[in-house]
């Protein structure tokens, strides 16, 4: 049996904000053995209405299908699927490092500076810096900086995407939708 080639994709759900709408798609990917690898919520352009967005290793036969049955979702306006090269992405990602060796190394600051990092802390314990990028971008900083073993903690917030696509496509649906209601 042949096996099919997993890559990442993006989820961009739209709905209203219904308490219990994220347990039920994050049921989907459960019930499909799928790991979800980020997960951001939040307001979209668009009043009373918030969008998932949500990231996951598939093939494109099984994110379809896991796309159709969140879509089906009675409080689901609008779900679809996007490669990388499709999307406009960034992500957040914070380093907690020791003060002590980031005084004592000035190649770590080099790094930091390198990477477009911004230090935002500096107390006698420890100095935080922050750096708004690409996912691989923020992982390649924190391997860097784990090489000099001052890597006290680190977190990266969930993906946040726009289409690339020069019409907005769930504005132009929720239009499409408006005149479907209109003409009857």
């Amino acid at each position: 049996m042949e096996k099919k080639e997993k890559k990442l994709y993006t989820l961009l759900v739209y709905s209203e904000n219904i308490a219990g709408l994220l347990n039920q798609i994050t049921a989907v990917f459960t019930r499909r053995q799928l790991n979800i690898e980020s997960l951001n919520v939040s307001a979209s352009s668009i009043s009373g209405i918030h969008k998932y967005t949500i990231t996951a290793w598939s093939d494109e036969e099984q994110i379809l299908l896991v796309t159709n049955q969140i879509e089906k979702k009675i409080d689901v306006i609008k779900a679809d699927y996007y490669t990388d090269e499709q999307l406009f992405i960034r992500e957040e990602g914070l380093f907690k490092l020791s003060t002590q060796a980031v005084m004592e190394n000035p190649e770590i600051s080099r790094i930091i500076r390198h990477a477009d990092a911004h230090i935002v802390e500096v107390n006698p314990t420890f100095c935080a810096a922050m750096l708004n990028g690409r996912t691989e971008d923020i992982t390649e900083l924190y391997r860097k900086l784990q090489e000099y073993n001052c890597v006290l903690q680190y977190t990266r917030s969930g993906r946040i995407a726009i289409t690339r696509n020069p019409v907005e496509e769930f504005s132009a649906f929720l239009d499409m939708q408006e005149q479907k209601g209109n003409n009857k």
